[in-house]
């Protein structure tokens, strides 16, 4: 059997609503805040601007890649019961690395087949709090012994099936496709200065919910809340997109001596959370969001991870009956500037329909939260400019692509 990955069409599914926090730079002003707290925020947010009772909701989908707090366990139902949802609804932890966000939606979806009328989706991850970790001292220490102390973020980078990090396998990428040091520069350049006007123009303003400090009480239960670091006030705009030219990004040295991969042209560590509202098309009272039709995810060789968009894109494509020129707009994820051309090379892209506001090498890429912002992102593109179809994708580590298709629901011909 021929095997080319898993599709899934959706007939009534709408995302009300969705929101997320800045995204902000490793070490900023949330570097200090459990990503359950990060969550809980946006999921209480992303309720209230729907004007919808948290009662209401019957699932609780949460994801974050990181063990990032002492009760990371407990991620999806502290998140679920400190944003107001009823203690009989229960959670579910949802993970597919850089695609945990499409997959939190993909399964909100696959709920609303049976009795779920609404679902609650958070992703949320921070990169600042991921630990230094060991994993084989439970026992203690020999004299002399090797101590394996790790840096997390660091070594989760490294798949050790090919035996290469990521941004060895985006170097893999512009060998096979031959992008050049110049041509992925530019591309992160041309990132950087459409997040920028995408800023000056209010573009995020809709989606961002602004963070400070906040107790979130919980009857009968202990509090919990963000508390930012000290020097931080309220945070209410993304803090990574900055000028930039290609003479600078030039002056970084690759991170591998034969590749094009540098620091300034792969996507940067940053903490977030964002938050959906998933429920039927057909119960919504006025147009949602957005409607999503349809996802795929593929499996592709490691070695060559970031080209996953593509046949994800393609599945979805074929399986639901269109063709790229009836896409208007295309978010994929920047994990890094080789790894985005690469796969727009390989389905021929119009460069003016791709990430037209910037991506992650300007916004940055907190793991779990990106296919969120990717789809809402992407959502008020279309309905601003009375565009139909957009798709969101992204590649995962390990190998793999996913993709999702969603239809603005205002659109006119």
């Amino acid at each position: 059997m021929n095997r080319v990955g898993q599709y899934s069409a959706f007939a009534d599914v709408a995302i009300f609503e969705a929101v997320r926090t800045p995204w902000v730079d490793l070490g900023g002003a949330l570097s200090q805040v459990s990503p359950i707290d990060l969550g809980i925020k946006v999921g209480r947010e992303v309720l209230a601007r729907a004007g919808i009772d948290p009662l209401a909701v019957d699932s609780v989908l949460a994801g974050s890649m990181a063990q990032a707090s002492f009760d990371a366990y407990l991620l999806p139902r502290h998140i679920g019961l400190y944003s107001g949802v009823a203690q009989a609804v229960p959670a579910l932890g949802v993970q597919r690395i850089c695609a945990t966000g499409f997959e939190l939606l993909r399964q909100a979806a696959e709920q609303l087949r049976d009795e779920v009328q609404l679902a609650l989706c958070v992703a949320s991850e921070s990169m600042s709090r991921n630990p230094i970790a060991a994993y084989t001292h439970r026992d203690g220490f020999r004299l002399g012994g090797e101590v394996q102390f790790k840096d997390f973020l660091w070594e989760a980078l490294y798949d050790p099936a090919p035996g290469l990090d990521m941004i060895a396998t985006a170097d893999n990428l512009a060998r096979r496709y031959g992008l050049s040091r110049e041509a992925v520069d530019r591309h992160a350049c041309d990132s950087h200065q459409r997040a920028l006007q995408a800023q000056r123009d209010g573009a995020w303003a809709e989606e961002i919910v602004t963070v400070d400090n906040q107790v979130f009480e919980l009857e009968g239960y202990q509090p919990r809340g963000i508390s930012l670091a000290r020097w931080a006030g309220a945070v209410s705009v993304d803090s990574h997109p900055r000028p930039t030219d290609l003479a600078a990004l030039a002056r970084l040295r690759t991170v591998h001596p034969d590749g094009v991969q540098t620091a300034g042209n792969s996507c940067a560590v940053v903490d977030g959370a964002a938050a959906a509202l998933v429920g039927r098309a057909s119960a919504c009272t006025h147009p949602p969001l957005a409607r999503l039709l349809a996802s795929a995810v593929v499996g592709v060789a490691p070695e060559f991870m970031g080209i996953g968009p593509a046949p994800a894109i393609r599945l979805l494509l074929q399986r639901s009956g269109l063709n790229l020129g009836d896409i208007d707009r295309f978010e994929i994820n920047e994990a890094q500037a080789a790894q985005v051309l690469a796969v727009a090379h390989e389905l021929e892209l119009d460069s003016t329909r791709l990430n037209v506001q910037g991506g992650s090498l300007a916004l940055g890429h907190p793991l779990a939260a990106t296919g969120l912002r990717l789809v809402m992102t992407l959502a008020r593109q279309l309905r601003q400019h009375n565009l139909r179809y957009g798709i969101a994708s992204a590649c995962v580590g390990g190998g793999q692509g996913m993709a999702l298709l969603i239809e603005n629901p205002t659109y006119r011909a």
